[in-house]
Formats: C-alpha cells, sequence, structure tokens
C-alpha cells in the first residue's frame, strides 16, 4: 500500500511500521505469559419436592455438580470449566444447557452426551436446524462413533443406528406419529437452540420440546442468551425435572475489533481484545467523514486516499448466477486493500462477510489476480476438486458455474453462499478446513454450524436488509459472525475489522461490539398441521390445549406477571401523587387539552383512511409521528406499501408498534437516536430527544402513527443511502420549522382534502368549539401553562403506559391462543378435515402428513381432482409453486399446459383465504395468492422432462444452488403427497406424485453430499 506514497512520506511509514512490529512482538510474548481461565456461571432449575438422590463424593451437590467417577469419553486436552460442570449435569442424568460463544467448545458437550448413550446402550437423537449441517455433523460424528445414522426429510441412512442425526422437523414428525425409536432414546442434542427465536421455524423447536417424554433427557447447544435461566425454567415446568443452564462469555482467544471507513487506508482499533471500546480511536475514525482523505491508525499507513465510497445497501437484484455475474459494488477496492494487508501482515485465513450473494462473488473476482497458495498447494486442490467432482455426470462437469471456480481455488480464494451447487460449497469447505483456502468470501450462514474458524474477519458492510428494512446488526448477529475469528491454539488473537461507508453512532457501534447477547423469546404460532395431528391423536395426553399451555411463549407471560403488577402499582402511586398536587384551574385546562387531543386522533382516524390519504403521501411530505409517548416530530415521507394484515410476532424489527388491523406502512426518513430498543426478540429505533445528536434514518411507520399531515413538502434524494443525503433533509426540516415558529402549516382536510362527509365536518366544528374555549382559558400562554402541561404530560404517560401494561395482564396470550384455535377449528370444519364432533375426517388424514407447505392448500387440490386431470411433469410445475425461491427479474410466460393450473392453483388458494377471513382469521386474500410464485414451473417442468442442468439453469436468473435446493424440497413435498395418497387409499395419485418425485430425482440436483 505504500508504493504511491511520495517519496518524502516513505522514511515516516518505515518508522511507524518498525514501532507498530515491535509493539505487536511485545503483546505476542505478554499473551503467552498469560494464564486464561475460562469462567463460567452454573444455575440450575429444580421441580417442586426435588430430592436428591445421587452419592454426593461421585456426583457433588445438585448446585455444585463435580463428577468423579469413571468417565464415558476422554479428551487429549483439558477441558474448561464450563465443559467439566457440563459433563458433570449430564453423568447426573440432567438436562443442561450450554450457553457460550461460536468455537468456545460446546460440541464436546455433546459429544459427551452421545458417548454417555453408546456406553449405556441407550439411543441418542442429535438435531440441527438445517439439513446441510445434519450432513455436516453426520460426517463428523461418524468419524468419533461410527454408529451413526441420518434422517433429514431427503435422506435416510442407517435410520436404527445408535446415534441419529436429524433436523428438527424430523423429529417433530417422529412425535407427532409416536415413532417406536422413541422408546429407546435416552438423550437428544438440541444444537443451535437459539434458532427458536426464528419466527418461521421457531415453533417446530418448541413443539419437540414439549412432546418429547418426560423420561428422554435434552442437551441444548446456544449462542450466549441473555435469558438461559427462563428457558431452563421452562423445561423444569414441562418435564418436572431439574434443568442446568451452564453459560460462559469467555473467549478462548480474544478479539480485537477495528474499523476501516470505506475509502480510506487506514485501521483504527475501536475496542481491544480485554473488551475495552476505544472512543478515542472512534472519534478519530468518525472525523474521517469529513475529510476529502483518510488518515492512518495503528495497523495502516497514510496514503492520501480519495472520497468516500457509495454503500451497496439494497442495491442490485437478488438470485444472479455465475461468478461475476452483476455489478454496482463501490467497495472493491477497497476489498482488494484489506485482504492484500491481511496476507501482508500473515493474518490469513480471513472470512471476508457480505450480505449479498452477488457482493461474495464480486469480492473474490476483486482479489483473484492475487496468489496465496504455493505450487504444491495449487496440487492439492486440483486433486481434491477434481476427486469430489468425479461424483457428477460427465455433463455436469462441464458446467461453467464448475469448469470456472477451480483456478480461483488453486490461489487460495473461495467463495460460500447459498445460492452455490451443494458440492462446490461442501468442497470449499473442506479445503478451508485443510488451510488450504486463506481468503474465504462468505454470508453469514457460514457463521452456524461447525467450528471453521479463522484469523481474521471483515465485515463489508455492519448495515444488513431483513426482508423489511435496512438496519444495523444487532449484537448477537455480530457476536455469531465475529465469533468466527481466533483459531483456538494457533492464534494469540483474533481480528475482526468492520467496514463503514456511512458514518454511524458511537452508542450504535459499541453495543454491537460489547452489547449483550438477545434473550430467547419464543414466537410460538398454531398450525393446522399440528391442530390436525393433536386432533388425530384422540384423548391422549396431548391436545391443543395442553400445548397451548405448555408453550414457552404461554410460560413467559406468565412469569412475566408479578413484575408487572408491581410496575402497574408503582406507576398508579405516581400518577395519584401528581393529581393531589394539581389545582383544580390546571386540572380544567389539562382536561380542555385531553379532550382536544382526542378530538384530534378521532379526525386523523378519519383523515387515515386509505381511499383519502393515500394520494397525499407523495414522496417528499412531512408527516409528524408520535408513537404512544414517543414523539417523533415531524418526518418525510419517502414511499409507502401495502402489507397484509400480520400478527405482533411478525413484525418487521423496526416497525413501531400499533394494532394488527393496519394494512400500510409509510417508510418515514425520522431523526432517531443512537442505539436501539430491545423489544423481546426484535430491536425497533428511539426517537432523538430535542438538541440530541442523531441521524435520519427511513423507519417503516405503521399508518395510524402518522399524528399530523403538513401542506409541505421537500425535495428527497434519489439515494439516501449516503448518511450526508439524509442529513441534509434533516437540515431542510430544520429551517422549515423556524421559518414557521407557530407550527408547520398543515393539509385542510375539508380545503385541501375534499372531505365533506357529515360526520367528519361534525367533528372538525367540534375542535374549533374546543380551541376556543382553550384560548380563552386563563392558563393559555400564561407562566405556569408549561409547569401545568410538563405535569399532566408526565401523568398521560404514566396513565398510557399503565393501560398497556394492564391491557398485556388482561388480555392473557393463553386467550388469545383460545380464540385463534376456535377459528382455525372452524376452518377446518368448512373445508371438511373434521366433523363438528373435531374428529379428522379424510381430508384431515391426508392433511396431517404435509408439513413442508401450504396443507389446507394441498388437500384441497387433492380432493377437487385438479392433480387427477395432471399428468406427473405437470404435477411437479405446480408442486414448484410452493417452494419459495429467490426473487426473479425473469418475466415467466407459461405455456397452456402449465398456465390453466397454475390458474386453477390461485382459485384453489384464493377460496381458502376467503374461508380463512370468514372464519374471523386476519388472512389477507391478495398475498395468499401471490405467495404461489411460478418462477421455476416451467425450469422444473424441463427438468421432469429430462433437460439437462445446464439447459435449465439458462431459463432463469437464480442461482444454480437456489435451483437444487429447491428441487430437493419439492422432491420431498412430492413425498408427502405421496404418503397423503397412499394414506386415503388413491393408488392413481400415489402412483402420480412417485412418478414426479422420481422424474426429478437425478443428476447434479440429487449427487451425493461429500459429507455423506
Amino acid at each position: 500500500m505504500a508504493e504511491n506514497l511520495p517519496p518524502e512520506e516513505k522514511p515516516a511509514l518505515k518508522r511507524k511500521a518498525q514501532e507498530l512490529a515491535l509493539v505487536v512482538k511485545e503483546e505476542t510474548q505478554e499473551n503467552k505469559k498469560r494464564i486464561i481461565t475460562a469462567a463460567c456461571v452454573h444455575e440450575v432449575a429444580i421441580p417442586t419436592g426435588f430430592v436428591a438422590t445421587l452419592d454426593d463424593k461421585i456426583h457433588g451437590s445438585i448446585h455444585n455438580p463435580v463428577y468423579t467417577g469413571p468417565r464415558a469419553k476422554t479428551y487429549p486436552f483439558q477441558l474448561d470449566s464450563f465443559q467439566e460442570i457440563s459433563v458433570a449435569c449430564l453423568e447426573r442424568k440432567e438436562s443442561v444447557l450450554v450457553s457460550a460463544h461460536t468455537s468456545a467448545g460446546k460440541t464436546a458437550v455433546a459429544e459427551y452426551a452421545i458417548a454417555m448413550a453408546f456406553r449405556d446402550k441407550q439411543r441418542v437423537i442429535y438435531t440441527s436446524p438445517l439439513k446441510a449441517l445434519s450432513n455436516q455433523k453426520y460426517r463428523e460424528l461418524t468419524q468419533e462413533f461410527q454408529d451413526v445414522g441420518l434422517m433429514t426429510g431427503d435422506v435416510t441412512i442407517a435410520p436404527h443406528a445408535t446415534c441419529i442425526v436429524m433436523t428438527t422437523e424430523v423429529l417433530r414428525g417422529m412425535l407427532y406419529r409416536g415413532s417406536e425409536v422413541l422408546r429407546e432414546v435416552a438423550w437428544v442434542v438440541f444444537d443451535e437452540i437459539h434458532y427458536m427465536r426464528d419466527r418461521d421455524r421457531g415453533v417446530v423447536w418448541e413443539e419437540s420440546i414439549i412432546f418429547l417424554p418426560h423420561e428422554v433427557k435434552m442437551v441444548f447447544l446456544s449462542a450466549t442468551l441473555s435469558n438461559a435461566k427462563e428457558f431452563a425454567e421452562w423445561i423444569c415446568f414441562l418435564h418436572n425435572a431439574a434443568c442446568h443452564v451452564v453459560y460462559t462469555d469467555f473467549r478462548p482467544t480474544p478479539l480485537q475489533h477495528y474499523a476501516f471507513p470505506v475509502g480510506g487506508n487506514g485501521l483504527y482499533l475501536i475496542c481491544d481484545e480485554k473488551g475495552l471500546f476505544r472512543e478515542d480511536h472512534f472519534n478519530r475514525l468518525t472525523s474521517t467523514f469529513s475529510k476529502e482523505g483518510r488518515q492512518d491508525d495503528n495497523l495502516s499507513s497514510p496514503t492520501g486516499g480519495r472520497g468516500r465510497g457509495g454503500g451497496r445497501f439494497g442495491r442490485g437484484p437478488r438470485g444472479g448466477g455465475r461468478m461475476g455475474r452483476g455489478n454496482g459494488n463501490q467497495n472493491v477496492p477497497d476489498i482488494y486493500k484489506i485482504v492484500k494487508m491481511t496476507m501482508d501482515r500473515k493474518f490469513q485465513p480471513v472470512i471476508v462477510f457480505s450480505f449479498s450473494r452477488r457482493e461474495c462473488e464480486q469480492n473474490a473476482t476483486s482479489v483473484s489476480k492475487l496468489d496465496f497458495n504455493s505450487e504444491e498447494e495449487k496440487a492439492i486442490v486440483k486433486e481434491v476438486f477434481e476427486n469430489a467432482v468425479q461424483v457428477l455426470a460427465e455433463e455436469d462437469r462441464s458446467l461453467p458455474a464448475i469448469g470456472g471456480i477451480l483456478p480461483m481455488l488453486q490461489k487460495g480464494i473461495g467463495v460460500h453462499h447459498s445460492g452455490l451447487l451443494p458440492i462446490l460449497k461442501e468442497v470449499i469447505e473442506i479445503l478451508f478446513q485443510e488451510g488450504l483456502i486463506k481468503a474465504l468470501f462468505a454470508t453469514e450462514t457460514f457463521a452456524m454450524g461447525l467450528n471453521m474458524p479463522a484469523k481474521t474477519v471483515v465485515f463489508t458492510a455492519v448495515r444488513k436488509w431483513d426482508g423489511d428494512t435496512h438496519r444495523w446488526m444487532s449484537s448477537g448477529e455480530y457476536i455469531q459472525m465475529s465469533g468466527r475469528a481466533g483459531r483456538r491454539g494457533k492464534d494469540d488473537k483474533g481480528i475482526c475489522i468492520l467496514m463503514l461507508d456511512e458514518q454511524m453512532q458511537m452508542d450504535t457501534c459499541k453495543e454491537m461490539i460489547t452489547g449483550k447477547p438477545a434473550p430467547l423469546v419464543s414466537t410460538f404460532r398454531l398450525s393446522y398441521y399440528s391442530l390436525l395431528n393433536l386432533m388425530s391423536r384422540g384423548e391422549g395426553q396431548f391436545t391443543a390445549e395442553y400445548m397451548l399451555k405448555h408453550s414457552f411463549h404461554q410460560f413467559q407471560h406468565e412469569k412475566a406477571l408479578p413484575e408487572q403488577e408491581a410496575r402497574v402499582l408503582k406507576l398508579e402511586r405516581e400518577a395519584a401523587e401528581i393529581d393531589a398536587a394539581g389545582e383544580e384551574s390546571m386540572v380544567e385546562y389539562h382536561n380542555l387539552r385531553l379532550k382536544l387531543a382526542q378530538l384530534e386522533k378521532k379526525l386523523m382516524a378519519e383523515v387515515l383512511r386509505p381511499e383519502r390519504v393515500l394520494m397525499f403521501l407523495q414522496p417528499g411530505r412531512l408527516v409528524k409521528v408520535r408513537d404512544g409517548a414517543d414523539e417523533w416530530g415531524w418526518g418525510v415521507v419517502v414511499n409507502v406499501v401495502k402489507k397484509p394484515a400480520v400478527s405482533h410476532s411478525s413484525l418487521p424489527s423496526a416497525v413501531l408498534s400499533v394494532p394488527m388491523s393496519t394494512f400500510y406502512i409509510v417508510d418515514t426518513l425520522l431523526h432517531c437516536g443512537s442505539g436501539l430498543i430491545q423489544e423481546g426478540p426484535k430491536q425497533k429505533p428511539r426517537p432523538c430527544p430535542p438538541g440530541g445528536k442523531g441521524e435520519m434514518h427511513v423507519v417503516p411507520v405503521q399508518m395510524p402513527l402518522i399524528c399530523a399531515i403538513s401542506a409541505l413538502r421537500v425535495a428527497v434524494p434519489g439515494d439516501l443511502r449516503p448518511v450526508e443525503a439524509r442529513q441534509s433533509i434533516l437540515l431542510a426540516v430544520q429551517e422549515l420549522e423556524r421559518r414557521f415558529p407557530d407550527g408547520l402549516p398543515k393539509l385542510d382536510p375539508i380545503a385541501d382534502m375534499g372531505i365533506e362527509d357529515e360526520d367528519f365536518v361534525k367533528i372538525v366544528r367540534e375542535i374549533e368549539e374546543e380551541e376556543k374555549k382553550l384560548i380563552a382559558h386563563p392558563l393559555f400562554n400564561s407562566e405556569k401553562e408549561l409547569d401545568c402541561l410538563s405535569a399532566f404530560q408526565k401523568k398521560a404517560e404514566l396513565a398510557s403506559e399503565t393501560q398497556r401494561l394492564k391491557a398485556q395482564m388482561r388480555d392473557s396470550q393463553l386467550t388469545k391462543f383460545r380464540e385463534e384455535l376456535r377459528n382455525r377449528s372452524r376452518v377446518l370444519k368448512r373445508l371438511g378435515h373434521i366433523n363438528s364432533d373435531g374428529v379428522v375426517q379424510l381430508k384431515g388424514r391426508a392433511a396431517c402428513l404435509i408439513d413442508t407447505v401450504n396443507e389446507l392448500l394441498v388437500t384441497e387440490l387433492m380432493f377437487n381432482g385438479l392433480f387427477n386431470n395432471l399428468d406427473h411433469h405437470q404435477i411437479v410445475a405446480i408442486g414448484a409453486c410452493f417452494i419459495p425461491v429467490d426473487k426473479s427479474k425473469e418475466v415467466t410466460k407459461l405455456k397452456n399446459e402449465l398456465a390453466w393450473p397454475l390458474r386453477q392453483l390461485q382459485e384453489t388458494a384464493k377460496m381458502i383465504a376467503e374461508v380463512q377471513r370468514e372464519c374471523k382469521l386476519e388472512v389477507d386474500v391478495e398475498a395468499a395468492v401471490d405467495e404461489l410464485k411460478p418462477t421455476l414451473m416451467d425450469v422444473m417442468y424441463n427438468w421432469s422432462k429430462g433437460a439437462t442442468f445446464a439447459q435449465i439453469c439458462e431459463m432463469t436468473d437464480i442461482f444454480e444452488g437456489s435451483i437444487i435446493r429447491a428441487g430437493r424440497r419439492l422432491d420431498e413435498f412430492l413425498n408427502q403427497l405421496r404418503g397423503a395418497a397412499q394414506a386415503i387409499g388413491d393408488a392413481d395419485l400415489e402412483k402420480k406424485f412417485g412418478a414426479g418425485s422420481e422424474s426429478i430425482r437425478r443428476g447434479i440436483m440429487f449427487a451425493n453430499s461429500l459429507y455423506v
């Protein structure tokens, strides 16, 4: 990086480098002297009436477990204290939750539980959240224990083995169907249990835990959690047995966190290996965003630099395909600099994380002229690669995606994301583990599952798109990915580098790097699949009511009640003190203002009816936002999006909270304070206090939170990613507020918006009358007015919070779920899945076997004859509509043999959605139809009819790996349909579904995993 420096600056750079080398050397020697002790916290949830029966000399006590007996497994290294305590808990035959950072060594605890099962002649199940992770874990455990099986829905190997690796969905299905395997199981390992937070799939973990027999003990492996003890208490409540928590935030290899301002050349140490956040360095970093050039710090040297590069957030379509496809990544030169620097300073291997698969490929291509491998290593890479692709047919080995990547791999550069061909992902994982890949460009999915650490981790962005909005990474996400930095036993410290292409508030950065881990919060929901399976059990122990009462969701709600009651009493006392101190005239004045506010709220509810307001919410319109007690002030409309009705649990992380009945989101530029508010599993922004420093951010605001609409508009830049663009709008709004000291002019609902409804006009006149009374009051504009308003504003806030807490306490989740249960039961009766007595009918028995897609829609198609009128190729095409796929730019044009079945599918989906709405369930009919994507209909149809993989790749812009993943999910779906047809005795349909599955199970689409 010094080659472009003026000659007179090179001696200073050399001295700087020598000083740095000396510091690094001294730090390394100091680290070698350091003796690290992995401190941990042990807690235990004990059921009422617990009596210890174990020998204290061998097992210690339940509060201080220490195992001195013969070990089921020994390790070639000394166990850390959290591992020792966990082993002692397992030997007590009691469940344990191990909560620790990535790479801390949680897997050693799981392996011990498996070794105990082998020793005691019992069976053990190991569950993981993803099929790919299950395949990898199968390979790893097979090397250790040999007698290991695999069940992932599309692959079954040795299902009667002592240890079976499976996805959590497979375990849930076994529990619902009362599998005989479970009678012999002593232990179940739940890996990545924090996946329970997932709003779409978290319920699978919850149901599996609820339905496991009491005699089965569990091992939960999790990233760090802030409420691990609460989870253990739920397990204790469920199974009336002790559950231990072993928690450690110890990192075997400490981390240093650096920031790199895009367009610059300097690294800024912002958090050292002791966890100390360096505010002085962060302030120096922040100052660079207002300069033309960049200033050096710590690891790099001043080289002048250029202006800031543009951001990437939200640019470019999802999907794509081969290496180098696409454009728009403006940070490529900086990524080249950082990767080269890490190699020059021997900081490899390095993982470069991006939140876009396209960017991963672009970034890898940008450094491909560098070469990190020796000739010997190149030869090994080639040999491994060529051996791996031998599992493919000859025609598939010549695919561009396969042939084009080998030269890059030989240079020690790899790519890893979900759009890659599975065989390429696996060979890259193997090469990385063997040290043959020095720079890996990956998405965040690489941070899950197996322990594949590097010395250095680079984040190309610290803002991400979460499906609803662009937001800063949460502390939990950062912890998960940064945990890949630092290899235990190899590195004195790991290095994390954050690339910043826009200014970041210090508090936001500090919270992300040093903040507490997120809590584990239930995302429990009812599904027709679960209800029908429970109803099919008859009079057994498990019913829908039992599941509702024993959910983690309900447990958390009831656990919070005493604290909420105490909070309500405190708030009521504070409000009473304000009443006692208030003068009669002040109360009267406050009541006038309160009545006026209520009338204005009523008026705004009418103004905000979509048919009236949408035409006025153009980009640039100023709107005032209020969320309960939070006053956001004036913001600027960017966009308006129609959203389907959703439950609170599925609201996007930054959406401000309102009732569920709203359908429109107004993306609004608001003045946000630093940091985020954690509300359960989600984070939401906070308003910037008056006079405080903050940033303008686009926040999704639900329409009822708009409390005023201005007659004014401002110009909105076309690109709002640069912080300067957003801050310019803040300055414009502030200038307007200065020009209008009595308040911004508002749209007149009658004169400007043309609302002439008689009841509406009556509200307007009533407001005018109340305003006259307010102005005539002696306190209006008096010296006492501010004191009065301050006191009663405080009272209003207390009353609002009191009402919220009381509603929360009163509105039991159990009550909500019971109402939803009744409504869903009505739907099942209307559609013929159950009779009036709740007995499952033939259609319901078919739906019980389908958990991969919309079970109601699929069974309706089975019974309305659509599948009977299609051949198996058309069935494959229709099945592809049910499988989630990446967004595509391609316009789908279907031939008639596919177009008419699609129309019938959509009509049936609309009918079922309307039935659910009639049964008082919140369902958006349009969204229900839009979920059925025809993107891959023609692709899968042609694959079923014998097209080559290269041919179908040319038909779409979807990534090759995404096509394969969709094909495998489609095969699993077709097999479930075959099982459903068999259950209802329809041999012809069973044969068709089987033929459809057989027609797609070929070639690279179903090539064997290298791990299996």
